[in-house]
C-alpha cells in the first residue's frame, strides 16, 4: 500500500505530499487535470510567447508564510518583490500607491497618511505575531494574546458599518481628497475577500494583505506561478513520489490502497461518503461564495495609465472610490452581473501586470495583463468588454494595445476545477462564521470522521491565499494520528 495518497496538486496538496515525503513515507499526487500546479499554473493562454498565470498571480501570503520558508520555497524560487506593492488609480489622474516603504506612503497620502500609518504600524511592528495568530483554526488559545486583540480592533474598527467612513475622510478641500484616496487604496484591497462591504472578515483579510504590502512586499516568481509549484514537484520527485496527471478522483474508494488520504479539494467530494449524520449536516450548510469571471490579455506595450506611478507595481485594484467599490460588491453579492441591470456601471476589477517586472512572460515590447471581476456564482457572462473599459478609464488607450484576449466565466472556471465550486476561487466564502467553521466547528477541522482521510484545501483553516498552511497542518496531523511521526525536518 501506499502510505500516503493526495488528491490535487494545488499549493496545499503538494505542501502536504512534500511533508509526507520528507518523513520518509512513500507519496502519491494523483491531480485530475492534465497539467500539475492547481491554482499555482502558468500558460500560454492567448498568443505564443505570451504566459499568463492561470490561476493566483501575487503572493504576499507566500512571501510571509512560514512553510513557504521552513520548506525552502523563498530560496528555491526566483521572488520579483517591486517598491511599490500595488496601486489604486482614481478619476483625474490621482492615484494611492502603497510603497513597500511605509513612510513613502504616508507621504504620499498627505493629510490621510498620519490615518494609514496608526492603521498599519502597530500591525506591521508584529508581522510574525500577526501571521501566526491568522495563520491556522481560530479556536484556539493564541500564542500572543496582544496580537490576537491588535489584530481583532483593528478589524472591528474598518468592518463595522457606522466607523467605516470614519477613518480617513472628514475633511474639506484637499484634506477630504487625500481621505478619498486612502480610503480606496484600502477598499481595494479588501475587496480581494469578495463579501459585502463593510463586514469584520472581508476587513481582517484586507489588513493582512495591507501590512504585507509594507512588510514582506506583494512579490510573485519570476516566469510565472507555476514556478512555486514546479520546486515543489521537483522535490517530490527526487524523494520518489509517485505523481500522476488525468486521475480524477470521484470516490474515496478509488483510492482505498492508501493508509492516508490528504484532500486538497472542497468538502464536495466526501458527501458522496458514508458519513455521520452531524457531519454531514454541517458539510451540506458550507456556502460558497461569489464568482470570478476573468480575462487575459496580450498586449503590444505597457498599459498608459492616466498616472505614471501605477506602472510602478505588479498590483492595481481598479473600480474608483470606497463608495463606487462598496456598491458594485453588494450588488454582486445580491445576485447582480456587473454593469447590467441593477449593478453599478463600474465593477471592481483586480489587475495584475507583471511583465513590467518580469520580462520573461512576454515577447520583448510586449506584455500580459491578467483580471478578474467577482460576479454571481455559475455566471456565464463573459467580462473581456467589462474588464477592457474599466482598464481604459484609467489607462485611455488600452484598447487599442490588445493584441488577443482569453476570456473565462465563473462557469468556465468551476468546469476546469473542481475546486471553484460556482467560480468561487477561495473554496468558500469568506464570512466571518465560515472562518470559524471552515468547513466544521472543530480544534482540528482537516480531520474527517473517515478513518484515514483529512482536508487540506482551502475550504479548511486558515482559508485561501497560496500560503500552504492548510497542507501544513493536515499533513502533521495526519503524520502524527496515524503514523506516530511528530515532528518533520
Amino acid at each position: 500500500m501506499t502510505d500516503v495518497t493526495v488528491v490535487g496538486s494545488g499549493p496545499n496538496g503538494l505542501v502536504a505530499a512534500v511533508v509526507a515525503a520528507r518523513a520518509g513515507l512513500s507519496v502519491r499526487v494523483l491531480e485530475a487535470s492534465s497539467t500539475l500546479g492547481g491554482g499555482v499554473r502558468t500558460a500560454e493562454l492567448t498568443l505564443p510567447g505570451f504566459r499568463h498565470d492561470v490561476g493566483s498571480a501575487v503572493h504576499p501570503a507566500g512571501l510571509a508564510s512560514p512553510v513557504f520558508r521552513r520548506l525552502g520555497l523563498l530560496d528555491r524560487v526566483d521572488w520579483i518583490v517591486p517598491e511599490a506593492s500595488y496601486a489604486h488609480p482614481l478619476d483625474g489622474g490621482r492615484a494611492g500607491i502603497a510603497w513597500r516603504d511605509l513612510d513613502r506612503t504616508v507621504d504620499g497620502l498627505g493629510a490621510a497618511g498620519p490615518a494609514w500609518r496608526r492603521l498599519v504600524a502597530p500591525l506591521l511592528a508584529h508581522e510574525r505575531g500577526v501571521v501566526q495568530f491568522t495563520g491556522s483554526q481560530l479556536l484556539r488559545v493564541p500564542r500572543d494574546p496582544v496580537v490576537a486583540v491588535l489584530f481583532g480592533l483593528r478589524a472591528l474598527e474598518q468592518g463595522v458599518s457606522p466607523l467605516w467612513n470614519l477613518r480617513f475622510g472628514g475633511g474639506v478641500g484637499a484634506e477630504a481628497l487625500d481621505g478619498e484616496v486612502a480610503e480606496a487604496l484600502l477598499t481595494g484591497v479588501v475587496a480581494h475577500a469578495a463579501g459585502p462591504m463593510p463586514s469584520l472578515a472581508s476587513a481582517g483579510a484586507g489588513l493582512l494583505l495591507a501590512m504585507h504590502g509594507h512588510g514582506v512586499g506583494w512579490g510573485f516568481p519570476r516566469g510565472g506561478s507555476q514556478a512555486i509549484a514546479d520546486a515543489m514537484l521537483d522535490e517530490l520527485r527526487e524523494r520518489g513520489a509517485e505523481i500522476v496527471t488525468d486521475a480524477a478522483v470521484e470516490r474515496l474508494a478509488d483510492v482505498r490502497d492508501s493508509r492516508v488520504v490528504l484532500l486538497d479539494t472542497t468538502p464536495e467530494l466526501l458527501l458522496g461518503e458514508d458519513l455521520p449524520p452531524a457531519y454531514r449536516r454541517a458539510l451540506q450548510r458550507y456556502r460558497y461564495g461569489s464568482g470570478v469571471a476573468k480575462v487575459d490579455f496580450a498586449l503590444d506595450g505597457p498599459v498608459p495609465w492616466a498616472n505614471p506611478l501605477v506602472a510602478r507595481t505588479a498590483t492595481v485594484h481598479l473600480g474608483g472610490t470606497r463608495a463606487e467599490i462598496a456598491a458594485a460588491e453588494n450588488a454582486v453579492h445580491r445576485g447582480f452581473q456587473p454593469g447590467i441591470g441593477g449593478a453599478p456601471r463600474h465593477p471592481y476589477v483586480l489587475v495584475t501586470q507583471p511583465s513590467v517586472l518580469d520580462p520573461t512572460r512576454a515577447p520583448a515590447g510586449k506584455h500580459v495583463l491578467w483580471a478578474y471581476t467577482h460576479v454571481p456564482a455559475g455566471s456565464r457572462f463573459d467580462a473581456t468588454e467589462l474588464v477592457t473599459a474599466e482598464v481604459e478609464r484609467f489607462a485611455p488607450g488600452f484598447r487599442d494595445l490588445v493584441l488577443g484576449s482569453a476570456s473565462s466565466s465563473a462557469a468556465q472556471m468551476a468546469a476546469r476545477n473542481a475546486n471553484h465550486v460556482g467560480g468561487d476561487i477561495s473554496a468558500g466564502a469568506l464570512t466571518l462564521a465560515q472562518l470559524v467553521k471552515r468547513p466544521v466547528v472543530s480544534p482540528a477541522p482537516w480531520r474527517t470522521p473517515l478513518p484515514g482521510v483529512y482536508l487540506c484545501s482551502s475550504a479548511t483553516p486558515p482559508g485561501p491565499a497560496v500560503h500552504g498552511m492548510n497542507g501544513w497542518w493536515a499533513a502533521r496531523l495526519a503524520l502524527r494520528e496515524r503514523f506516530g511521526i511528530r515532528s518533520v525536518e
